[in-house]
Parts: C-alpha cells; structure tokens; sequence
C-alpha cells in the first residue's frame, strides 16, 4: 500500500500536534534521519478514525536520536521531558503531547516483567509490540520515504485490519507482557475486531502457565484505569470485562472473579456518561467508579481481595468497597426525599465520585433527580451567606443548621431573597427566658419590708 504524504497525514492531526510533527519532519531531513508515524496512530488512520495519539519513531544516525532531534527542532513555547530509560521524548504543546522515540528492541528476563530496552533496528521496534495492527508505520521524513516508499508492514498488520483480527506477534507475546491481553479486551469491542484463534491459543497458553500471577498490582491497576478511560473513544467497560471474564482473565487476576449480570448495565450506563456527560462535571476519577460498579455484586471478601491484587488501598478501596451498602442507603434516601430542597439535602453529602456511581444505578426517574441536582440546584448560590447570619446575631453550630434549612427553603421556592432568608434565620436565635419574673426581696409588696 502506498504510504500518504506527510501533508496528508499532518491534515488528519489536532493543529498543535500538526506543528510538532512538522517541525520534527523538517529537522529530521536537515540531520538526514528517517523519521516515521508509528502504533496506533498508523492503526486508526487507516481505519479513518480520529487521530488522537501521535507516536513517532526516529533511526539513529551517529550520535543523534530523540532527544537530539526533539532539542534540535523549532517547537517555540513546547516542554520537552525525556525519560531516559527508555529512550523516549514527551514533547507538550498546548492540550497536545507528541511521544517520539529512537528504534528499539526489548528483551523480558522473565514472563510479565518490564522489559530491558537496546537500541534496535526499525524492524525490531515495530515486532516488539502487541499487534500486528499496531506494527504499521508511515514515513514522514525525506529519508524515511526514500527507503519506505509504502506503508511499512513487517507483521501483515494490513491484512488483519481488513480482517478486523487481533493477532499477536510471536507464540509467547502474553508470556512476556500479559497485560496485553487487558488491551486487546480494550481494542477488540472499541474497533469492532476479535482475538484471532491463534491469539487466543496463545493465551490459553499463558493461562495455564500462571503468567498473570507475576505482574504487579499496580501494572494490571492501570490497565484498569485505561479500560474505563476509554470510554472517552468510545468503548462500553462492560463489553471489555465480559471478553476478559470470557478469556478466563479476570479469574486468573484473583479466584472466583467474573463479571456478574448485575453490573452490566450499570457499566454501560458508567461509559455514555464518560462519553457524552450528563452533567459538567468537577474532575472525578471514571476507574474508581468503574471498580465500584464492577465489584458491587460480588461477595464482599472478594471484593476487598481484588481490590488488594490491583495495589488499590487505603480510603479509596474503602469506597469502593462500602459502595453497595452505601448505595441502598442512598437510593431510600432519594426515592423518600419530597421536593428538590430535600434531595439536595441527601446528595450533598456525595462527592462526584459517588454521584457518578449512584446516577449509573439507579431507574430513569431517580437519575433524572439527579441531574436536575447536578446540573442546576447544587450551584445555585442562597440571598445569605454564614456571615450574613453571623452580623444578625446567629453564632455557632446554629448558623449551619440555618443555612440548611434555608437552603431547602430557597430551593423549594418558600424562600425568595434576603429578607425572607433572614426571617426564616431568626427561628434559629437563641431562646430567652419565658418564666414568670420573680418579685425583688426588698421590693415594694415584699413581706420582709422594715417598718
């Protein structure tokens, strides 16, 4: 396939990426460098899909790689941060990020450790990763299209996008790096492809082989948190447990772990709102969410032992593990609660963590309540603040009480504006004495008067 020009795959990038990519390209034909657009990105714009990610790939030449070419190249007002270990240049434009790397090769010392990085040849570098969709590049420099005149396609990558498979690269590729098989949980429903049947016999492979067993908590937890991430492109969270459940996956990460029904469309529910958001809503965490969901109909032991295999721990897991019971009590609490001041009341004490679990929940009634919370009445501002009740005389605990019932009031329409917010704040003044007064000792009718 003959490869687009580097102007026809700038065209298809956000504006800042385009700039980065092309002020690379120029420098790469003034050191004479093969510069290529790699992975994924290569993937989805074949497939014509948005190009969101940009990852690039540079051969050395003599002593320049990079981070030579990054530091080189005219990116005015970009960040450029290297990670030396591993070769790579994060190059930070605006809401952009280019990634660029020299060719590498990797090598495992043992199944689902990182991998030792070496320098490597373009070949080397695109077999090293997970699919063969993913092994395609497209030249952007001068020297990298003199060479490669077409798409490069070491592994049949085209083939298997026309098939719409996912095929891994050599018999042992979930033995060295099992997290693979959570990405192709993530890419198969997200492009509408499947494992290919040897893929799968591969991992049946690394099953057995107790591979999963030997990666870290905190590699497989974010994995997690890219599966619910993904929403964002488009993906259903639910789709991708159930092949992982599937696969048989889930109950090698920890024993007796699965889907269960329960969860399913609360978790679709979970993805259109990450997708198209109901609300706008202040920065939340879709992963913790998504493990609350998840894990709320499984037995509570183990849920706190999945939670201890992904390195989730401390308040966080305590949420997610308290988050069935809890939701009860929320659902009651909203399903009781009479007019909008009283639903505020119950839902303000959620953060948006919480919201989000409970909207993904619950029946379309219920859910429009809470939309009409979190869009609306939370941000609506009461005719009186604590400071106002503190100069009319309210000092203490009383001045809280004051504004909650005001802000009921308020929301309900009972209360208009300031004066009748003072009004209402005056039930909350200290009471004063309501006996009768006692008569002087020495006063006028006393009995004790001298004569």
């Amino acid at each position: 396939m003959k490869a687009p020009g580097p102007d026809e795959v700038s065209s298809r990038l956000e504006e800042d990426s385009a700039a980065i990519v092309r002020a690379l390209s120029k420098q790469a034909d003034t050191f004479g460098q093969a510069l290529f657009l790699v992975g994924g990105p290569v993937r989805d714009f074949l497939l014509d899909r948005p190009v969101r990610d940009v990852d690039l790939l540079v051969l050395r030449r003599g002593k320049r790689g990079a981070i030579e070419l990054a530091r080189a190249a005219s990116l005015p007002g970009a960040e450029i941060v290297s990670h030396d270990r591993f070769g790579t240049v994060a190059i930070k434009q605006g809401e952009s990020v280019v990634d660029i790397a020299t060719a590498r090769r990797e090598t495992y010392p043992h199944a689902g450790s990182l991998p030792v990085v070496e320098e490597g040849t373009l070949e080397e570098d695109l077999l090293r990763r997970d699919f063969s969709i993913n092994a395609l590049a497209l030249p952007l420099s001068s020297a990298a299209s003199a060479e490669h005149p077409d798409v490069v396609d070491f592994a049949r990558g085209i083939a298997d996008l026309a098939q719409h498979r996912l095929r891994v690269l050599h018999p042992r590729s979930f033995q060295d790096d099992p997290t693979r098989a959570l990405r192709a949980a993530r890419l198969a429903p997200r492009l509408g492809f499947m494992l290919s049947r040897e893929s799968t016999s591969r991992l049946r492979d690394a099953l057995r082989d107790g591979s999963f067993g030997r990666v870290s908590g905190d590699r497989l937890r974010r994995e997690f948190v890219k599966l619910f991430d993904d929403s964002t492109l488009g993906l259903d969270p639910s789709r991708a447990l159930r092949l992982l459940s599937e696969w048989h996956v889930l109950a090698a990460l920890e024993p007796g772990l699965t889907l269960e029904r329960e969860a399913v469309v609360p978790l679709r529910r979970l993805g259109r709102a990450i997708s198209d958001p109901p609300w706008r809503a202040a920065r939340w965490r879709p992963w913790v969410v998504g493990l609350a969901l998840w894990l709320a109909p499984v037995a509570p032991n183990l849920r706190s032992r999945t939670l201890r295999r992904l390195s989730v721990r401390g308040e966080t897991a305590k949420r997610i593990v308290a988050f069935a019971k809890s939701r009860d009590a929320w659902v009651r609490a909203v399903e009781h609660a009479r007019g909008r001041g009283a639903v505020d009341a119950v839902l303000r004490q959620l953060d948006e963590e919480d919201l989000q679990s409970l909207y993904a929940t619950v029946a379309p009634a219920l859910r429009r309540r809470i939309v009409r919370y979190a869009s609306e009445d939370r941000s609506r501002r009461l005719p009186v603040n604590g400071d106002d009740l503190l100069a009319a005389g309210l000092e203490g605990p009383a001045i809280g009480r004051a504004l909650a019932r005001i802000r009921t009031a308020y929301l309900d329409g009972r209360v208009r504006d300031r004066n009748e917010a003072l009004a209402l704040a005056r039930e909350f003044y200290p009471r004063r004495p309501t006996g009768r007064s006692k008569a002087p000792k020495n006063g006028r009718n006393s009995p004790e008067r001298g004569g």
